[in-house]
């Protein structure tokens, strides 16, 4: 089973929530009218794999929580350490959207044109891509990197969209 990724920018968690409670929580598909500018990134988590790119672009090794995230979806309280209380809560069925710290927007925002193929040849040496071609990962890159800066220039935030 894949893990289903999406990334997008909006102003506020207000506003993710008020629109993820208008579909349950599904994502209205990015990029058309009154949706979320973001980007299909299947399988790029948060803290791990765009944690990665985050590190390459902060010239920094990469640790579990570079990328700070804090929890939006579901709306309920999250569980207690024990954890959700049975299958049917949507804590434990998901989906999950968490909003991403601001020092990983402007670290991605922060990556230059002339930079970012070197930065993705890095990024292609983690482990979770298992020996990927950088040029496969170029066009992903380009469009979070993207997605970054279009983020900061307009005051918002980053969020992650996540669904089993």
């Amino acid at each position: 089973m894949g893990v289903l990724t999406d990334y997008f920018r909006a102003a506020d968690a207000a506003t993710v929530v008020r629109a993820l409670e208008l579909t349950e929580g599904g994502l209205p598909p990015l990029g058309g009218e009154g949706s979320f500018d973001g980007v299909e990134a299947k399988g790029v988590d948060p803290d791990v794999v765009l944690g990665q790119l985050v590190a390459v672009a902060l010239g920094e090794p990469w640790r579990t929580g570079l990328v700070t995230e804090t929890a939006v979806w579901p709306a309920t309280p999250a569980p207690g350490p024990a954890g959700p209380a049975d299958e049917d809560d949507p804590w434990a069925t998901g989906p999950w959207v968490t909003e991403l710290g601001g020092a990983a927007r402007d670290a991605l925002a922060a990556i230059p044109d002339e930079r970012v193929p070197e930065a993705v040849g890095r990024w292609a040496e983690a482990e979770e891509w298992d020996g990927a071609d950088p040029s496969d990962l170029l066009p992903l890159a380009e469009e979070l990197i993207a997605l970054a800066r279009r983020a900061r220039a307009a005051g918002e935030q980053l969020y992650c969209w996540i669904c089993l």
